[in-house]
């Protein structure tokens, strides 16, 4: 064997040594990143079932699968440029931009929950803004564009958190990390999703393999308690889904608020939990993260609430105007 083949060799070794020591680096990073962004990833996994409930059972998992396409879409060819050009370019935009997101997360979940209270008037408000959108679209086109979108506020503030856990770096390893928990992310959320919604289909399975073996008896109970249980397990997802909405976007708006307006804001709530947690020093940090999301949910109320009437009183009537004054001018045309 020559010299120079031999030198070759060596060459490519060392070049798959660095290789496979980037690939630890990058999973070994996604990994720390992604731990951080848990809390979205739970809310995500919670909100997204409450779209695919009313369908029949043959589009539940094609439903899913829309939703899940459209979030790595949003993820990889929308968050993941954007924020890598947010952060070298124009760092001071990431924040005003998530709590716009925050503020359509609490718009969406009030208007779920204005739904459940007074739903005539929810029908109402709804009707207004159907108005803006295509007459053409389907239903199921309308819930998998709404779950879509309201996954890109929290993809967003998951790619976010994942990009601020991330040690600086080149570019190409940032990239590569975000991309890493984007796929990661994405397929653990919608593959929980997916098992949820057909949770009900396969204990009807279960309950109805009439073997006599013990397995099969056991199966029997699980899938009873599967087909009995799944509804109101959904009920109790969809409103663990709605507050999440709420208590999230409200938390990305108080965050925004710390850090524009007073740092005092951040210390208050931080604060006001501390001193409710001591009442039970046993759940202290439990009771703690309650606390502070109860006062993220009020804040993102009190925000969703606003946004609904602004929607409705400014933009709706504008818009509406707008319309009427582009239709005028194009039949005069």
């Amino acid at each position: 064997m020559s010299v120079g083949l031999i030198g070759l060799l060596d060459d490519i070794a060392a070049i798959a040594k660095v290789a496979a020591a980037s690939l630890d680096d990058v999973a070994s990073q996604a990994a720390k990143a992604g731990a951080k962004a848990v809390g979205v990833v739970i809310d995500d996994t919670a909100v997204t079932p409450t779209y695919v409930i009313g369908f029949a059972a043959t589009r539940e998992l094609p439903i899913v699968g829309k939703i899940a396409a459209g979030s790595l879409r949003n993820k990889l060819l929308f968050l993941l440029p954007v924020a890598l050009a947010l952060s070298y370019f124009l760092p001071w935009a990431i924040t005003p931009l998530l709590m716009l997101g925050g503020a359509y997360l609490c718009y969406e979940g009030v208007e779920k929950v204005l739904e459940a209270i007074v739903p005539h008037r929810a029908h109402s408000h709804e009707a207004q803004l159907s108005r803006l959108t295509s007459n053409a679209q389907s239903i199921e086109d309308e819930k998998v564009g709404s779950a879509i979108r309201t996954d890109f506020i929290l993809s967003a503030e998951i790619m976010a958190i994942t990009l601020a856990a991330i040690p600086v770096g080149s570019l190409p390893m940032q990239a590569a990390v975000l991309a890493v928990v984007a796929l990661g992310i994405t397929t653990a959320v919608y593959g929980v999703v997916a098992l949820i919604v057909k949770a009900d289909d396969l204990g009807l399975a279960l309950a109805k393999n009439d073997g006599a073996s013990a397995i099969a008896r056991a199966g029997r109970a699980l899938g009873r308690v599967l087909v009995r249980g799944m509804p109101a397990f959904l009920t109790f997802l969809s409103i663990v889904g709605t507050a999440a909405m709420i208590w999230v976007g409200g938390g990305i708006i108080l965050h925004g608020f710390e850090l524009y307006a007073s740092p005092a804001i951040g210390l208050g709530v931080k604060a006001a939990a501390e001193a409710m947690a001591h009442a039970l020093p046993s759940i202290a940090g439990v009771l703690e993260w309650i606390i502070e999301a109860a006062i993220a949910g009020a804040a993102g109320a009190l925000i969703g609430a606003a946004s609904i009437l602004i929607t409705e009183f400014v933009f709706s009537p504008t818009w509406k105007l707008l319309m009427s004054y582009w239709q005028a001018r194009q039949k005069s045309a």
